[in-house]
């Protein structure tokens, strides 16, 4: 029984070139359904493309897959980098703004505004100091 799968072992012949061969066509394989995807999920992001040009292209790449992605690249392809650095841009931006409305008013802007309201004489020194040490004990 083991000489067998000594004897199997021993005639079994996969070059190395071979094997190169089949590791690049699986990296071009997943490559182009990483395209794909990409390309699908483009076209249900695009708020400017109507449904029906949604319905369109959906058709065209599912149908047509490999003639499909490369007219789709061809004529939207720049908009597509456009598109996700401006979705990118709107992220952050509301990120931000959810930071900013969590964190509330910092100490600083509070006392800035109270120095504001002391400089315009609407705050006495006395209560200038008391608010200030309000803040700042908080």
């Amino acid at each position: 029984m083991q000489n067998a799968l000594i004897d199997l072992a021993e005639s079994y012949d996969y070059p190395l070139l071979n094997f190169f061969w089949t590791m690049l066509l699986i990296f071009l394989w997943v490559l182009w359904f990483m395209l794909l995807f990409r390309v699908i999920a483009d076209i249900f992001r695009d708020d400017a493309l109507s449904g029906w040009g949604k319905a369109g292209w959906t058709v065209l790449v599912i149908l047509l897959p490999f003639l499909g992605v490369f007219v789709y690249l061809i004529a939207r392809g720049r908009g597509m980098g456009e598109r996700e650095f401006s979705r990118a841009q709107q992220q952050e931006q509301a990120f931000r703004s959810y930071v900013r409305e969590s964190a509330g008013p910092s100490h600083a802007d509070e006392l800035a505004k109270i120095a504001e309201l002391k400089n315009r004489g609407d705050l006495t020194p006395a209560e200038y100091e008391q608010a200030k040490a309000k803040i700042l004990s908080s």
